[in-house]
């Protein structure tokens, strides 16, 4: 399992890093009140940002999460990405082993990420 943090650049560009979480073993972090969680069996076709500040969990299936400079990250079954990129250019969301199936779990703006 990797975890990943996707952010928006001051170059209007997103990237991504890969992070450890604590070495606890739960983590709590604030969801927003009335946000529901997101199922998805395809990812958002072409360029796109985040909706909102949310981990996608990757519960089955791969995709390559492509940038701006031309890097990619593959993410797969069990794979967490924080997702923080609301501004600039996004990301682009390719399946290469399908089914793809993702949860998004909303997060607050204002849950401190411990990594």
């Amino acid at each position: 399992m990797k975890k990943f943090r996707v952010y928006a650049g001051s170059d209007g560009q997103s990237h991504i890093e890969e992070f450890e979480m604590s070495a606890e073993h739960t983590f709590y972090f604030p969801t927003i009140e009335g946000e529901e969680l997101v199922f998805r069996r395809e990812p958002m076709p072409g360029w796109h940002n985040c909706p909102r500040r949310q981990f996608v969990v990757v519960l089955h299936g791969e995709a390559e999460l492509g940038f701006g400079d031309g890097f990619t990250q593959r993410v797969g079954p069990g794979d967490i990405c924080l997702m923080e990129d609301h501004t600039g250019q996004g990301h682009t969301t390719t399946v290469v082993k399908a089914p793809w199936l993702s949860i998004q779990i909303p997060v607050s703006l204002d849950a401190q990420i411990v990594i």
